[in-house]
């Protein structure tokens, strides 16, 4: 009877020592992204918090929102914040003088200095955008124009090259109306290229302005 009182005992305290070297299974969850152990990290883009996004250093942004704007301001600019190009475009994601007045931007001096500025501005514009794109974000998503599959990421982004007008006019003629900004790219091109990135978490907009 001792013999067996000790066996399990000792068989006991061995389970504890060789359990108390696994650490749990925790998840972190922060303002911007959500850490799993074991498993790849998930962000949370887009956020109405332009700390976020400038001068972070991401590891992994696959088809997620901060992957979308990333990719998008390489296409722009190389993600270069102080950067004009031959037309006047400015900054990273390449705003006109016009298009920041629409979202309450008029000292151009202080958005070319200031990269949380040119963060919130882009979320600003895309919320626009969505606003004014609605009706053709639930109308063409999913649908082949043109050979290319129209997807809310590539309505938007095309909108960012030509305005949502543009974008309109391609998917009501069936994308015969070939619409190129003054460089020669084509708005078809950015619905290809941003297709299929996750923006469902931009809230639309009518009239939105930075303060």
């Amino acid at each position: 009877m001792i013999k067996k009182w000790v066996f399990y005992s000792g068989l006991t305290l061995f389970i504890v020592f060789i359990s108390s070297g696994f650490k749990p299974v925790n998840t972190s969850n922060h303002n911007w992204f959500e850490s799993n152990y074991q498993k790849e990290i998930s962000y949370l883009f887009p956020s109405q918090n332009p700390n976020d996004y400038a001068n972070r250093n991401v590891p992994f942004t696959g088809r997620f929102f901060i992957g979308f704007k990333e990719a998008l301001a390489f296409k722009e600019s190389q993600g270069k914040y102080h950067k004009i190009n031959s037309l006047g475009y400015m900054g990273k994601y390449q705003f006109g003088a016009e298009t920041l007045q629409t979202i309450g931007i008029t000292d151009t001096a202080a958005f070319m200095k200031s990269p949380k500025l040119q963060e919130k501005a882009f979320v600003a514009l895309l919320a626009k955008n969505k606003w004014e794109l609605k009706n053709e974000i639930e109308a063409y998503s999913g649908s082949i124009i043109s050979g290319v599959k129209i997807t809310e990421s590539g309505i938007l982004a095309a909108a960012h090259l030509g305005g949502a007008g543009s974008v309109k006019r391609f998917l009501k003629t069936g994308g015969k109306r070939k619409c190129k900004d003054d460089y020669g790219t084509s708005v078809k091109s950015y619905m290809r290229d941003f297709g299929g990135y996750e923006t469902s978490g931009i809230i639309a907009e009518n009239n939105p302005k930075i303060k």
